[in-house]
C-alpha cells in the first residue's frame, strides 16, 4: 500500500542533472531524444521499425534460443523469444551487473519496472509486442564490485581471485557463502525457499552467467522476462562496423567528448559519470579483459606483449569479434544495436551518463532510446509505519539530514519556542533605525554600527542553538527513537533499496514480495514511493 509519493528532487539523494531531466528543463533536450510519455512511444517504435532489419531479428531470435538451451524457461518467456522475428515485437531494457544474489534491492526494482513499462505499453499500442529485457553486464570485470551481498547489516562476501569477464566465472567457492547464508537465515520456511533459490542457482551451475540467468529467470519468468547475455558470439558479428569506427576513427571519443563539454557549459553543478578513451574497447579471451591502446600504428592489449597492425586488427574483428568486448561508453550502442529496443530504464547515475550518448549515437545512425528513470521505494512494516505515526513524523521527514530531522522535530514538540526568527526580525528594524540616525549625524559610525548588529545576530543565534541543544537532552527518548528509526530505514545514511537485499523482505513477505510490486511500482509515475507491506 502506498504511503505517500515524494518529487526525485525533495529526497536530497537524486543529482541536480536528473531533477532537471525529470523537469523536463529545456536546456537537456539536445541531450535526449524523446522524453517517457506514453504518447511518445509511438514516434519511437515507427522509428525503430525503420532501422531494424528482419535479417538482426533472426540472428536475435537464434542466438536467444541457444542461450536458452537447457534453461527451464517459462512459457511467456519462450513466447517472447519466439516472436523476435515479428516486426511488431519491441522491447524494453534494464541492465545490471551480475551481484551475487541480486545484490542490491533496486536490482527488484529496475526489473519490475520494466516489466510494467511492457504491460503500460501494451494497454496503449495493443497491435504490438512489448518484451521485457533484462541484459546481463556479464563482460564486466569489476568483481569486487558484485562479489558480496548485505544481510542483517552483515557483508557476505565470496572470497577469490578473479580476472577476466565475471560472467565467465566459475561458480567454484560459493559453498562458503552459501553455509554463511544459510545459517544466518535460520530456518522458517521463507528462510528455506531462500536457501533452496540459493544452492540452485549458484551451487548447480558452473558460471556466474548461467547462475545469474538462472536467478532472474525464478523471480521473474512468469512474467515473460528475457534475458541476454552480451557474450556472445553471433551478437558481436552485429556490432563489427561500430567496432571498426569507434578504434580506427576514435568517432565515439570525438562526440562523447563534446557532449561532456556542452553539458559543463549548461550547468557547472553537473557532474560527468564516466569519460570516453579514444578506443572504447577492452580484448577479450578467458581470463582476460584488457584495454585496447593504439601507439604509432599498432595496437596493443595492455598489460599483455599482444600486439596488432591494423589489417591485423581488422581481421581479428571480422574473424572473432566475439574478443571484442564494449567498455561503459559504448555498450549501451551494443544493446541499441542488437536489440529492437525503445527504452532504456536505468537508475539516476545510469541515465546521467546515458545523457553524454546521443551525439555518438546519431554519428552511428542508431537511434537513441527514450530514457526512463527505474522505480525507487521505501518499503516499511507495519512496525515501522507505527513508529513514524508515534513519533509523529511524516514519509517526507525521514529523507531529511540527520541533524536536520532532528532540530526540526524537536522545535516541533517543545512546549518553548526555540525559534528566535520573531528576535532576530525586531533587531534588524531597531539597527535601521540606527543606520538611519548615522546617515543623518555622522556616516563614520556606519561601520560600528554593522559591527554591532553582526554580534548580537550571533549572540541570538548561540543562544537558540544553547536552547535547542538543551532542549534534545529534555527530549532525549524522542532524539534517541528518532535516530534508531531513520538509521534502521537508511542504512548507512543511505537509501534502502542501495544497501538491503531482497531477501529481508523476502524473509517477512515469501512469495507475496515480487506481486507486490507488480502491483505497487508504476514506471511512469516518476517520483519516489513509500510503500507499507
Amino acid at each position: 500500500m502506498e504511503v505517500a509519493s515524494i518529487p526525485f528532487k525533495k529526497t536530497g539523494y537524486f543529482s541536480a542533472l536528473i531533477s532537471d531531466y525529470l523537469d523536463e528543463n529545456k536546456k537537456l533536450k539536445s541531450f535526449y531524444h524523446k522524453f517517457p510519455k506514453i504518447e511518445d512511444f509511438k514516434e519511437q517504435i515507427d522509428e525503430k521499425s525503420g532501422t531494424f532489419s528482419p535479417a538482426s531479428r533472426k540472428i536475435l531470435k537464434r542466438a536467444l534460443q541457444e542461450q536458452y538451451r537447457g534453461v527451464k524457461a517459462t512459457k511467456a518467456t519462450l513466447t517472447n523469444i519466439s516472436t523476435f522475428e515479428n516486426t511488431d515485437t519491441f522491447t524494453v531494457v534494464t541492465g545490471h551487473q551480475l551481484n551475487i544474489f541480486t545484490g542490491p534491492l533496486y536490482f527488484l526494482y529496475k526489473i519490475i519496472t520494466t516489466i510494467n513499462l511492457t504491460k503500460t505499453l501494451k494497454n496503449s499500442y495493443p497491435e504490438k509486442n512489448f518484451v521485457p529485457v533484462y541484459w546481463m553486464a556479464t563482460e564486466d570485470h569489476d568483481f569486487d564490485e558484485i562479489n558480496y551481498f548485505n544481510l542483517h547489516s552483515k557483508k557476505i562476501q565470496w572470497n577469490r581471485e578473479a580476472s577476466g569477464a565475471v560472467g565467465r566465472l566459475s561458480t567454484e567457492g560459493l559453498e562458503a557463502v552459501y553455509d554463511t547464508f544459510s545459517k544466518e537465515l535460520g530456518h522458517t520456511t521463507n528462510a528455506k525457499g531462500l536457501i533452496s533459490l540459493f544452492k540452485n542457482a549458484y551451487l548447480e551451475h558452473k558460471s556466474l552467467a548461467a547462475a545469474t540467468r538462472y536467478l532472474a529467470n525464478e523471480l521473474f519468468g512468469t512474467y515473460g522476462l528475457v534475458i541476454v547475455d552480451g557474450d556472445d558470439s553471433e551478437l558481436k558479428k552485429l556490432l563489427i562496423p561500430y567496432i571498426e569506427k569507434d578504434i580506427f576513427s576514435n568517432l565515439t571519443y570525438q562526440k562523447v567528448n563534446e557532449t561532456i563539454a556542452a553539458l559543463e557549459s549548461v550547468s557547472p553543478v553537473y557532474k560527468i559519470q564516466v569519460n570516453p578513451r579514444e578506443i572504447n574497447y577492452f580484448y577479450l579471451k578467458d581470463d582476460l579483459r584488457e584495454r585496447l591502446l593504439e601507439k604509432e600504428g599498432v595496437f596493443h592489449v595492455n598489460n599483455t606483449e599482444i600486439t596488432f597492425s591494423k589489417d591485423e586488427l581488422l581481421q581479428e574483428i571480422k574473424e572473432y569479434p566475439e574478443r571484442f568486448s564494449p567498455n561503459v561508453v559504448t555498450r549501451p550502442l551494443y544493446q541499441e544495436v542488437i536489440l529492437p529496443n525503445l527504452c532504456y530504464i536505468g537508475g539516476g547515475g545510469e541515465l546521467a551518463y546515458w545523457l553524454e550518448f546521443k551525439s555518438s549515437f546519431d554519428a552511428m545512425k542508431v537511434p537513441f532510446p527514450i530514457l526512463l528513470l527505474r522505480n525507487s521505494a521505501l518499503l516499511l512494516s507495519e512496525k515501522d509505519n507505527k513508529k513514524i505515526l508515534n513519533l509523529g513524523l511524516q514519509p517526507a521527514d525521514l529523507f531529511l539530514k540527520q541533524n536536520t530531522l532532528i532540530n526540526k522535530r524537536i522545535r516541533e514538540i517543545s512546549n518553548i519556542d526555540i525559534d528566535f526568527s520573531e528576535q532576530k526580525k525586531h533587531l534588524k528594524l531597531q539597527f535601521e533605525a540606527l543606520y538611519r540616525l548615522a546617515e543623518e549625524t555622522d556616516k563614520s559610525f556606519f561601520g560600528a554600527v554593522k559591527a554591532q548588529e553582526v554580534k548580537q545576530l550571533k549572540g541570538l543565534d548561540k543562544l537558540e542553538k544553547r536552547l535547542l541543544k538543551a532542549q534534545k537532552i529534555k527530549l532525549k527518548d524522542q532524539v534517541i527513537r528518532m535516530t534508531a528509526l531513520q538509521n534502521h530505514l537508511f542504512p548507512n545514511q543511505s537509501l534502502q533499496e542501495r544497501s538491503l537485499n531482497f531477501s529481508e523482505l523476502y524473509m517477512e513477505m515469501g512469495e507475496k514480495l515480487v506481486p507486490f510490486l507488480i502491483n505497487a511500482l508504476n514506471p511512469l509515475h516518476q517520483e519516489f514511493l513509500v510503500l507499507k507491506y
